[in-house]
């Protein structure tokens, strides 16, 4: 399995060229690949009908070419096996990622993508439910001071990375009356490291090998450093 841990994939109406994501998206997905969209929430038909569009739409806009897009949700959950193993291109979509960590245990996906040899592609929260242990950093009102909110959740195991995506957008952003960064994240990151992407900026899993491409940011008891630029590239 090739994997793509992204913040964003996603550039205006297409996939984004930066750090030579589109080029090795290209040169991984073969044409007529039949790709799979897992959802984010499994209730919330409409946004992933929505956001499943809108992604065939930008791999479509950069010349990408499918002969099937299915996405998976409680609709047809109950045909999760069949779809992943029918699929040659995953999609983990974003959205809010304890309620996608339920729904990928409740699949039991971890299990599922043991005998995928594709491609997968994680977006947002997606990418953070696919290390072996998600940080999942508060992002709702309340989560931050609510002592019942798990931050730490089991995951796929698809990387040993915990990543923050979005950089970019959340690096000065107030929830619960806490800074997100300076008050919640960097305590969190005592004794661990966490991964701050930018959009446009993804690591690349192949072979046991984890590279960081682009611009990236590491969180580590309790300080961030930059580690990356863009075109810039990390073993991890």
């Amino acid at each position: 399995m090739k994997c793509f841990f992204t913040s964003d994939p996603v550039l205006e109406q297409g996939i984004n060229p930066a750090n030579g994501l589109l080029g090795r998206l290209r040169a991984s997905v073969p044409a007529g690949s039949r790709v799979l969209f897992i959802c984010s929430d499994p209730d919330g038909y409409g946004k992933t009908d929505f956001f499943a569009a809108g992604m065939k739409a930008c791999f479509e806009n950069s010349g990408f070419r499918f002969s099937q897009f299915i996405s998976l949700d409680h609709r047809n959950h109950l045909e999760a096996s069949q779809l992943v193993r029918q699929a040659d291109f995953i999609i983990l979509a974003g959205g809010h990622v304890p309620t996608q960590n339920r729904f990928f245990h409740e699949i039991r996906l971890r299990s599922l993508l043991e005998g995928f040899h594709g491609v997968l592609l994680g977006i947002s929260a997606g990418t953070m439910n696919a290390a072996e242990v998600v940080y999942a950093h508060p992002e709702r009102e309340g989560e931050a001071v609510d002592p019942s909110f798990r931050k730490f959740l089991p995951g796929l195991g698809l990387t040993r990375q915990m990543v923050l995506p979005h950089y970019q957008q959340i690096k000065d952003d107030v929830l619960d009356g806490l800074q997100v960064f300076e008050d919640i994240a960097y305590p969190d990151s005592i004794g661990r490291k966490f991964y701050a992407l930018v959009d446009g900026s993804f690591i690349l899993s192949e072979g046991g090998r984890e590279t960081l491409y682009g611009e990236a940011y590491l969180i580590e008891n309790g300080k961030l450093t930059q580690i990356s630029r863009e075109d810039g590239t990390v073993r991890l």
